[in-house]
């Protein structure tokens, strides 16, 4: 996966260079309106996402955004010391993923990457244990075999699988159920809905944090 990063600060630079190519993702850097624009259009259908600063020596990252990303359709966070309502707003509002302000935890917008570019994949599987996930299609299988889940089930599964490796609390699930069925559903119900899951997979992937949620850990 390939993320370009459109940023003049020298240090921002090396700190996300190292810890994306840890992470094992292709990462190419421009410092300017001029040579991001030129990047782009010459490497189109090669970039994955791109971290994007408003503010940069010729110009403004908004502009930027709207003349040579926006029609792309390439997953874009913008990235800007603007601690400003407005600014994160208007980012959102033209159509950036996510918005991130300087100063920055390099973990939490790692994990903003991951969570993006994993919905973005255009035919996304995940595999823990013996359990695959096709989130594109939303088909679950054990081994070669399909396995047969309710809608609901496949959604809460669903949910978990976009949060891999992170819990996923109890008043989301419950906040989830009421978005897709209407339905005012209480902790117990949670539960019994998990068990199910678990018996239609019979394979224990999902960890049960106490009073808190579900998660699911990546073992690959």
């Amino acid at each position: 996966m390939s993320i370009l990063l459109i940023e003049d600060n020298e240090t921002i630079i090396k700190g996300l260079s190292y810890s994306l190519e840890k992470n094992g993702y292709d990462f190419k850097y421009r410092t300017s309106v001029k040579t991001s624009a030129s990047y782009i259009e010459e490497n189109v259908g090669n970039i994955d996402l791109i971290i994007l600063d408003i503010t940069l020596p010729d110009g403004n990252g908004f502009d930027l955004y709207e003349k040579s990303i926006k029609d792309k359709a390439i997953p874009t966070i913008f990235l800007t010391a603007e601690d400003d309502e407005e600014c994160i707003v208007k980012g959102l509002d033209i159509g950036a993923e996510d918005y991130v302000t300087k100063p920055f935890s390099t973990k939490e917008l790692m994990a903003r990457i991951n969570k993006i570019l994993m919905r973005y994949k255009k035919s996304e599987e995940i595999q823990v244990k013996d359990i695959t996930f096709n989130l594109d299609k939303m088909i679950v299988k054990r081994g070669n075999v399909e396995l047969e889940l309710t809608p609901l089930e496949l959604k809460l599964l669903n949910l978990l699988f976009l949060d891999i490796n992170k819990v996923v609390k109890r008043n989301v699930i419950l906040d989830k159920i009421w978005e897709w069925t209407g339905n005012d559903v209480d902790d117990h119900t949670v539960t019994v809905y998990f068990k199910r899951i678990r018996e239609k997979l019979k394979t224990d992937i999902i960890t049960t944090v106490k009073g808190v949620g579900y998660r699911i850990d990546n073992e690959k």
